[in-house]
């Protein structure tokens, strides 16, 4: 985010900020923030909503009016953004993102973003990111990681939805392929949508419902994750690739979810298991099906929970920390110096700016962790995660399943950009998987 190619060796500076109030994916208000520069560039940016939050997440202004939207309006964040925060930034340098988003910080005045939203600061925050790549005549993803950034993610695709994202279905939230096995990003997505259309058929031949939770995926009633596992396994082969290969399964727990009083109920009318329990049963798992993944295995306050988890399964699994981590520095240091995790989820509506994002993804490849760059369950048309995932060489992105425009938009952005970079894209595979020590064979 240099100034070095400012044109005629002017700056870019904020003329205007304009928030408003629009739909996300399941229907709920959320905030979306234009940005026009100097420069004559008008972008907008629009804030994803999550339905699985960690408790330790920036808070999410609604209004509380039962009135309008059931209370999740979002009017006071668009005040917010209107009348106290885009006044304040007009004049100052779009570029100058780190100094814009501790503006905004110093602004709310607060620890979580509570007085004026961490959804009205993100907003503004992106945009401006938007604004000055247009201002500049650069892609954002070549804006934020400079001229070398050209690594495409190996997309982790909810192709069976559960938990929060499907109300009646499956207690786990997500059964994902990983096609960590094909050559390119545009082989990786045609593989994704190939399995998800044989999975649809593989359901309908079951007796199983083809209804989509709010990420995308099928939500049939699976009584256990095994028996999903294995439709799942089904799915990958008729379609015409080798599980274990060509496709890896991960998984997304959302633990926290269906953990009440110390003890954890992963089967909906099951019986408790304890923390070690836990570890026992993913450790099963993973012996039966090619597990490579799993995310918030247990509980966000969990700490010894996750330490065992780690110590068991770390060296073979990524162990991948949301609701723990929450994209927020000071858990992850906690992660790191206690040994917990081996991944993070980088959510930028966790911590509220893209400069905070941007810091704990750096934290992140410092230690060694891995990162994944991830979408919510409230989405909309907003593509920036595409950009920040190859901006900052993440390497895997979560952007939902095969269906529903609001997941699709990620991976035709993702598209995009592959036929930009032509020859000089990369695309990891089973390499973005650092800690995944298990032999991926013909791949």
């Amino acid at each position: 985010m240099s100034n070095e190619s400012l044109r005629g060796g002017g700056r870019p500076l904020i003329e205007s900020i304009h928030a408003r109030e629009i739909i996300d994916s399941r229907g709920n208000p959320t905030v979306a923030v234009s940005v026009a520069t100097s420069f004559g560039a008008v972008e907008e940016a629009m804030v994803p909503s999550g339905a699985s939050t960690g408790a330790h997440e920036a808070v999410e202004l609604r209004d509380g009016d039962p009135q309008r939207y059931h209370g999740k309006g979002v009017r006071k964040a668009v005040a917010a953004v209107n009348e106290m925060l885009g006044p304040t930034l007009e004049g100052l340098d779009v570029t100058a993102q780190r100094e814009i988003d501790e503006k905004l910080i110093e602004l709310d005045g607060s620890a979580n973003k509570a007085n004026f939203g961490a959804n009205a600061l993100l907003g503004i925050s992106l945009a401006c990111a938007r604004a000055a790549a247009v201002s500049l005549a650069v892609p954002l993803y070549r804006y934020l990681g400079g001229p070398s950034a050209a690594t495409l993610p190996v997309p982790m695709m909810n192709v069976i939805n559960g938990g929060k994202h499907a109300d009646g279905a499956l207690q786990f939230q997500e059964c994902m392929i990983v096609p960590v096995g094909l050559p390119s990003i545009e082989e990786a997505v045609r593989a994704g949508a190939e399995i998800f259309h044989v999975l649809g058929k593989v359901l309908h031949e079951r007796g199983y419902s083809t209804l989509v939770g709010d990420e995308g995926g099928y939500a049939p009633p699976f009584d256990n994750l095994a028996q999903a596992l294995e439709v799942l396994v089904v799915a990958i082969e008729r379609a015409g690739y080798r599980v274990g290969h060509d496709i890896g399964i991960a998984l997304d727990a959302a633990a926290t979810e269906f953990y009440d009083g110390g003890q954890y109920y992963p089967q909906k009318n099951g019986s408790a298991h304890t923390a070690a329990e836990m570890v026992d049963f993913y450790a099963d798992l993973c012996a039966k099906f090619p597990i490579l993944s799993i995310e918030d295995g247990l509980a966000e306050d969990d700490w010894a929970g996750w330490r065992l988890l780690t110590e068991r399964l770390g060296g073979s699994v990524q162990l991948v920390g949301d609701d723990l981590f929450v994209t927020n520095t000071e858990r992850l240091a906690r992660g790191i110096r206690e040994g917990v995790a081996n991944a993070i989820l980088i959510k930028v509506n966790q911590i509220g700016t893209l400069t905070e994002t941007l810091d704990a993804v750096d934290l992140a490849h410092r230690a060694g962790y891995r990162c994944i760059i991830s979408h919510r369950s409230g989405e909309t048309g907003d593509t920036t995660i595409a950009d920040l995932a190859v901006a900052t060489g993440a390497g895997q992105i979560k952007t939902g399943s095969l269906s529903r425009s609001d997941r699709v938009e990620k991976y035709n952005r993702l598209l995009a950009i592959a036929d930009q970079l032509g020859t000089v894209a990369k695309y990891p595979g089973t390499s973005a998987f650092r800690h995944v020590q298990r032999e991926m064979t013909g791949v």
